[in-house]
């Protein structure tokens, strides 16, 4: 399962800015995640509950939005939306497509409550 790793370095790095900012409490934290890294929300929401006890993200709800697969045909230059993992261009049946999106993994946001002043 890569979500725990996955889950362990967004901790580190929510974490370390939370501290850099004097924040007490993570209420919640919106994740982009991409279609093609193959990761499971649910399983990312589970580990992140685990790696979030007797944090300051204890109890936060963690929300996952799913950044569809984009792409842009080299041949005609069609951008499109990938369905079904098939990389053919909708315009002109090319295979040549260039991925525009669909890789992201990051922390979007996050909103905290009872910053220090």
């Amino acid at each position: 399962m890569h979500e725990a790793s996955i889950v362990s370095g967004l901790m580190r790095i929510l974490l370390d800015h939370a501290a850099r900012h004097g924040v007490r409490r993570i209420a919640s934290v919106t994740v982009k995640v991409g279609r093609l890294r193959s990761v499971e929300p649910r399983a990312l929401i589970g580990c992140f509950e685990v790696f979030a006890e007797d944090t300051i993200a204890e109890g936060a709800e963690l929300l996952v939005e799913s950044v569809p697969i984009r792409g842009r045909c080299d041949d005609c230059g069609a951008e499109m939306e990938i369905a079904g993992f098939v990389f053919r261009c909708d315009r002109c049946q090319g295979g040549r497509i260039t991925v525009t999106s669909g890789q992201e993994l990051y922390i979007d946001s996050f909103e905290a409550t009872d910053a220090l002043s």
